[in-house]
């Protein structure tokens, strides 16, 4: 498990962005309801609240010190 900063990617970052997969699901309106990971996929759920309690995005900590 990381903790600290996260390294950030601008090529996976226009990837998620831009997918086909996730223009379908987005224009088709098959998207889970917020917090429904836990019935979905529990150990992801538990990995990724975990994972984004211990590390922080360098961008949104620009931000906000910029702000």
């Amino acid at each position: 498990m990381k903790i600290g900063m996260r390294k950030p990617s601008i090529k996976k970052r226009i990837a998620a962005r831009t997918s086909i997969k996730r223009q379908i699901v987005h224009r088709a309106g098959i998207k889970m309801p917020r917090g429904y990971g836990w019935l979905r996929n529990p150990k992801k759920a538990a990995y990724n609240k975990v994972y984004n309690r211990t590390t922080f995005d360098i961008f949104k900590l620009i931000k906000k010190i910029l702000k």
